[in-house]
């Protein structure tokens, strides 16, 4: 995953969360104990429904472009064809890919910070102050990565999916997010100006949009070129290809098995 839908991502669960019943007593199902809303919304977390209001409110909005509107459709629809064609599914790809060190956990906080939070601040902010400039250049980079966090929530959880799909993710929505943060970065240094006579607050703000694009500029190109590529995607690779030379080991062993038993059974057929 990417350093921030690691931090929003569902968390698997530890070895006190799961809780053994007492004796004599029969365990509940976990889909009870996990879905105190019901139905469908139950398997939904608060910031999964979060997500799913800032798509809905972007998508109404008229400030994403129609390219950008389509993209995670088309993503979507290739992801599922790799799912089913590409790099089918053992059934046991559920864990987790990539366990980070402490180090990383902080670069996760900071692509949080950096990627989701100080972007929806800004744009909060530029609805307060009428800056409809600041809001229609920020919107996209918030709409897809909105996108990205729940498509990965979604499937992480999934046995439906591998490793190689999963690691996929987030590859394909950052490289399409630079192309938007480059956008970004043109606009606001570029094409957004202030009057000689402006004040501090203003002064800060527009300083404050410049910085932010640049910062999401270079972490998710760090993020791609440092970790999805050289780091995550192998380790998916690693993972996806160890669970089928497991599978194919146990499958031979079974038949050199059912050999046996059958050889035996002719012979004491024939004694």
């Amino acid at each position: 995953m990417s350093g921030v839908s690691l931090a929003v991502s569902r968390p698997p669960a530890t070895v006190a969360e799961q809780r053994v019943p007492p004796a004599g007593t029969k365990a509940k199902p976990r889909a009870e104990e996990a879905a105190p809303l019901g139905g469908m919304m139950g398997s939904l977390r608060v910031i999964e429904l979060q997500l799913v209001a800032f798509i809905l409110v972007f998508s109404a909005s008229g400030l994403v472009p129609l390219l950008d509107l389509v993209f995670p459709a088309l993503a979507s629809a290739y992801i599922l064809a790799l799912a089913h064609f590409a790099f089918p599914s053992s059934g046991s790809s559920g864990s987790e890919i990539f366990k980070g060190s402490r180090m990383f956990r902080m670069y996760v906080v900071v692509g949080t910070t950096v990627g989701l939070f100080l972007p929806l601040a800004y744009v909060l902010g530029g609805f307060a102050r009428g800056d409809e400039y600041a809001v229609r250049s920020a919107t996209p980079h918030l709409f897809l990565l909105s996108f990205q966090i729940l498509t990965e929530n979604i499937i992480g959880g999934l046995s439906l999916f591998s490793p190689p799909v999963r690691a996929l993710v987030p590859m394909i929505y950052t490289i399409r997010r630079i192309f938007v943060d480059i956008d970004w970065t043109h606009n606001v240094w570029l094409n957004k100006t202030l009057p000689i006579n402006a004040k501090f607050q203003d002064l800060a703000w527009y300083w404050f949009g410049k910085g932010l694009a640049v910062a999401n500029l270079a972490y998710f190109s760090i993020n791609l070129f440092g970790f999805l590529i050289p780091r995550f995607l192998p380790r998916a690779f690693e993972r996806y290809f160890q669970e089928k030379g497991e599978i194919y080991a146990k499958t031979a062993e079974d038949k050199r098995s059912a050999l046996v038993n059958k050889s035996q059974f002719s012979e004491k057929k024939t004694d």
